[in-house]
């Protein structure tokens, strides 16, 4: 059965695993009321004419203030992940337009220091805390309806997370 939001598009998005020194992965904790209590990677829309590692790397400094010389891109995700947002949040969310989001990840590692990251770096800030975490609990952490998308990502990059640590 359809439903009146399949022909919505997918919103264009990027996001970035960051992984530090010791293998654990950057998660912030939302502002968003809707969010409040989830924790997410960085990750935010494409402007038009952006490619995505740009704006990969552009979202990464505006939500951790983390630049781009302090990160060493490991790969990119293998495909694009998508998913759709919950029926209630549609028409709530990118002023309707939307049905969810189609999602190009990057793994990179942190070349910096903790005192490095600055959540207000950009306004208004996105996160109001962060913290390392092991790969494997990042699904746990995300809304459920990210959940999919953080298991893929989790499943892809954990050997290439192993692999440089």
């Amino acid at each position: 059965m359809s439903s009146k939001h399949d022909d919505l598009p997918y919103r264009p998005c990027a996001g970035f695993m960051l992984v530090n020194a010791e293998g654990y992965v950057f998660t912030g904790e939302r502002i968003n009321k809707r969010t409040h209590g989830f924790w997410q990677m960085p990750q935010g829309g494409i402007d038009p004419g952006e490619d995505p590692q740009t704006a990969a790397l552009r979202e990464l400094e505006e939500e951790t203030g983390i630049g781009a010389d302090l990160v060493e891109i490991v790969a990119p995700a293998s495909k694009p992940l998508e998913y759709d947002l919950p029926a209630d949040l549609i028409g709530n969310i990118w002023k309707g337009k939307y049905r969810g989001q189609i999602q190009h990840w990057y793994l990179g590692r942190f070349l910096g220091a903790d005192s490095d990251i600055n959540l207000n770096a950009h306004d208004p800030a996105e996160f109001r805390a962060y913290r390392w975490v092991e790969p494997a609990q990042l699904p746990e952490l995300i809304v459920p309806f990210k959940r999919v998308v953080y298991e893929t990502l989790v499943a892809e990059f954990a050997p290439l997370i192993k692999n440089g640590n």
